[in-house]
């Protein structure tokens, strides 16, 4: 019978995969590594898509606060007619500065008329025949609109014109 120190002189000793294939090794690790680098950059990119949208609807939420208050000086300001009062001036200053608020925000005010009708900024309330206007004019504003490119507050309640017939 053979003990263990003469066991390990004659069996060759077990091959260690480490030493046995270093270039695999080195290789796989360097692997791992682009995979972690590529997965840690495209986090980086979505958390940064993800910030941009989490601003967007935040600046969303804070115009769709003020249009409520917007409205109530609007209102204010269409019940009076007084040029001259200073009360009526500070409630005209105040809706002007909201008004620039809001366009700061990304969302700008549309409240013309004579412009053609346009499904992505204006809402129709009503139709009215206007054989002076082309079909299709807003020929007035209930309320105002906030907003452009595809980011829209509110569309702007509208009267259109209509071709008679």
């Amino acid at each position: 019978m053979e003990t263990s120190a003469e066991q390990s002189i004659t069996d060759p000793p077990d091959p260690d995969p480490a030493q046995e294939q270093p270039d695999a090794q080195i290789a796989q690790w360097e692997d791992r590594w682009r995979r972690t680098a590529a997965d840690l950059d495209n986090l980086r990119k979505r958390y940064a898509r993800d910030l941009d949208r989490e601003r967007a609807a935040e600046r969303a939420k804070v115009a769709g606060a003020w249009l409520p208050m917007l409205d109530n000086l609007e209102l204010a300001l269409a019940h009076t007619n007084s040029e001259t009062d200073p009360l009526v001036a500070g409630v005209r200053a105040i809706r002007d500065q909201a008004v620039q608020v809001l366009e700061q925000l990304g969302y700008p005010r549309h409240s013309e008329v004579g412009v053609p009708f346009s499904p992505q900024l204006h809402e129709v309330v009503s139709v009215v025949d206007r054989p002076d206007l082309p079909p299709g004019t807003v020929v007035e504003v209930l309320r105002p609109g906030y907003g452009e490119n595809g980011q829209q507050l509110r569309p702007a309640a509208v009267i259109v014109s209509r071709a008679e017939g």
